[in-house]
């Protein structure tokens, strides 16, 4: 079993998830994808599929949020040996925020190489519109402001670095790549590039907040992704991460606009399968552009 979470999860507990996940499967995936809510399709997207429920991964987190399957799926995306959660874990759901994360640890000893994420988020930016796309270029942390990081407590070096550089954790040549990708699918109507705001949830931002965090320089708010990022790059994968914007925040008190989850996974499917064509078509290109 894991140690207690307040004190983190070793390397060789993690290792020894990794271990039981490899004999279980031929793939050895090289690329890691997590889906947002109401975008667990791009893992049926995967040829050769192995599957496995959260439930019986021993020692993984449960996914209890609706739109999350709560599944880890090995296979490939043209040609590309992958494994993609179906749904993540998050801060309002109780767990700590190392069992959050914990899935990018294992992600590193599977041999992922790059993480590409995926989330749901409202928009800040006032020329964004609910269906676009946005190719996150950096990130604000706000629970981390106030401790909550997953690399709090003992260091491990095996992972990484006690202190990681957060300048570049996000791949520069992989937003390139996405941008370039999406011109040639005809996206560029909806594709954008921004900063993404994490918050704790699961409650929604208050006016005051989303007035704040616009001014603070944040494009699109949400409630994941920041946190694996941190232990992505702890671990050394490259990173890649797109929110789709499913609601516009609320920035004016005579608004009638209220969010809600319903919107997020309505938005969800509708833009759907554009990213998912995205994300597949970047892999085309992943092993010339971005492997060296």
């Amino acid at each position: 079993m894991f140690p207690d979470s307040s004190t983190g999860y070793s390397f060789e507990d993690c290792k020894a998830t990794a271990d039981w996940l490899l004999a279980q499967t031929s793939v050895r995936p090289v690329v890691g994808i997590v889906c947002g809510s109401g975008m667990g399709g791009l893992a049926d997207m995967l040829k050769d599929q192995v599957a496995f429920n959260y439930k019986d991964i021993p020692n993984f987190p449960q996914s209890t949020v609706h739109g999350h399957a709560g599944r880890l799926v090995f296979g490939t995306l043209k040609g590309r040996p992958c494994v993609c959660m179906q749904g993540r874990f998050h801060l309002y759901e109780g767990y700590a925020i190392q069992k959050i994360t914990l899935p990018m640890r294992i992600f590193s000893l599977l041999g992922v190489e790059t993480v590409m994420l995926t989330n749901a988020a409202g928009g800040l930016n006032q020329d964004f519109k609910v269906g676009d796309i946005m190719i996150m270029k950096d990130h604000i942390n706000m629970p981390g402001f106030a401790g909550s990081n997953p690399l709090a407590g003992a260091n491990d070096d095996r992972f990484g670095v006690r202190f990681p550089c957060m300048s570049d954790a996000y791949n520069r040549e992989l937003q390139q790549l996405a941008v370039d990708v999406g011109q040639e699918l005809g996206y560029g109507d909806f594709l954008r590039e921004g900063v993404y705001c994490v918050l704790g949830g699961p409650s929604f931002e208050t006016i005051a907040e989303c007035r704040m965090l616009h001014k603070l320089g944040a494009d699109a708010v949400g409630m994941s992704t920041a946190h694996e990022v941190i232990a992505a790059r702890h671990c050394g994968m490259r990173v890649f991460a797109l929110s789709l914007i499913t609601n516009r925040a609320v920035m004016d008190y005579d608004s009638e606009e209220k969010a809600n989850h319903e919107e997020v996974l309505e938005t969800g499917q509708h833009r759907a399968i554009q990213l998912e064509k995205l994300i597949s078509t970047m892999m085309v290109y992943y092993s010339d552009k971005i492997v060296k």
